[in-house]
């Protein structure tokens, strides 16, 4: 971690968490260590992740595509907390002096607990059966988009406890709406899923070759080579 610019983040971080409350959670990655890790975090109970912990799935898509090139953060995106618990994410970008990515600092807000008090509030107003003809609750914080001309970025965030959790996560997005058994693949059918797994980052993630290869039943040289492939 750079002492010069991102300590201070990790000061804000605690800082943060105690103004804002229980409810948010305020996540610093340091994108310089070598496994993109969490160096700062406060009320983690929200995710349940903890110092050392990897990057989201959400967070390489936007390494992945630049988005840092363009934009100084991404707010009110959509997060997933292990528990189920929907969030409402953004996330801004830390650059050096020649605006080099170095660090992420995250806010995830869960709105959980104000949900349980309006179905509360409604049980009293409108007791009994009067709710099953009820219309549906309005949504949530984290469900509610902006308007139109200043729509949330289609993003939806998973929060996982390590770096093998997070790869096996990506994979299984990639390969969900597959027929075919994975073992049935044909080299073009795997290039496709090894180019869209590096459009979603996972290939930033150290180990993320040899856990790719081990799906395919490959050996090493031929994910790299799918890589250089679609590189061209």
């Amino acid at each position: 971690m750079k002492p010069d610019i991102l300590q201070q983040y990790t000061i804000l971080v605690e800082f943060l968490g105690q103004t804002l409350g229980p409810d948010y959670e305020i996540v610093l990655h340091d994108l310089d260590s070598k496994d993109l890790a969490i160096v700062a975090i406060a009320n983690a109970h929200i995710s349940g992740r903890k110092i050392g912990g990897p990057l989201t799935d959400a967070a390489l898509r936007m390494l992945s595509s630049k988005s840092y090139e363009t934009k100084n953060y991404l707010c009110n995106y959509r997060g997933l907390a292990q528990n189920g618990h929907v969030l409402r994410s953004s996330t801004m970008f830390i650059r050096d002096k020649e605006r080099r990515p170095i660090g992420l600092l995250c806010i995830n807000f869960d709105d959980h607990r104000y949900q349980e008090l309006q179905q509360k509030l409604l049980s009293v107003v409108h007791p009994g059966t009067f709710l099953e003809n009820a219309p549906e609750a309005v949504p949530s914080v984290a469900e509610r988009g902006a308007p139109a001309r200043e729509a949330a970025p289609p993003i939806t965030e998973s929060f996982s406890m390590d770096i093998p959790t997070l790869m096996q996560k990506m994979f299984d997005d990639a390969t969900a709406a597959l027929e075919t058994p994975i073992d049935r693949l044909n080299q073009f059918e795997r290039r496709d899923i090894v180019e869209l797994l590096n459009e979603q980052g996972l290939f930033q993630l150290k180990g993320a070759v040899s856990f790719v290869a081990r799906k395919f039943s490959c050996s090493n040289a031929t994910i790299y080579r799918y890589l250089s492939e679609i590189s061209v």
